[in-house]
């Protein structure tokens, strides 16, 4: 047979790491984004991270944390994006202009070896007697 003070039973429950006569902590519970991001601005303007900890219910590892993720990511937003499938179609298009316009000023160059692309006076329809 077992004896209460061997097995703890009828002993009161406390909360670990409370002192004797010492209130046990609230029990934290889950943070919004929004709030934690309101915690991290504060902290980030200048008000003291152990005094927005404690009015929070958070501990300081927990708002440090938060604000390296914050920073972190604030970070990695400043980087360009990851390319898509429009910036692919676009770098193709803008490859095939670019060929195309070698090709006419090369056929317009063979085609009028006197007329220069680049000066004011060249007009495409010139080639055909047409225009100014």
């Amino acid at each position: 047979m077992t004896d209460e003070w061997s097995t703890g039973a009828g002993l009161p429950e406390r909360a670990p790491n409370t002192g004797a006569g010492k209130p046990a902590a609230p029990r934290q519970r889950r943070m919004s984004a929004q709030r934690k991001q309101e915690a991290v601005l504060r902290v980030l303007r200048g008000e003291d991270l152990e005094l927005v900890s404690r009015e929070l219910g958070t501990t300081a590892a927990a708002l440090s944390g938060w604000r390296d993720d914050f920073l972190a990511a604030g970070a990695a937003s400043l980087k360009s994006r990851p390319e898509d499938g429009r910036d692919r179609e676009l770098r193709a298009m803008r490859e095939k202009i670019s060929e195309m316009t070698m090709v006419n000023e090369l056929l317009e160059a063979k085609a009028c070896p006197g007329l220069d692309p680049g000066s004011t006076g060249w007009r495409p329809a010139s080639l055909f007697g047409v225009g100014g």
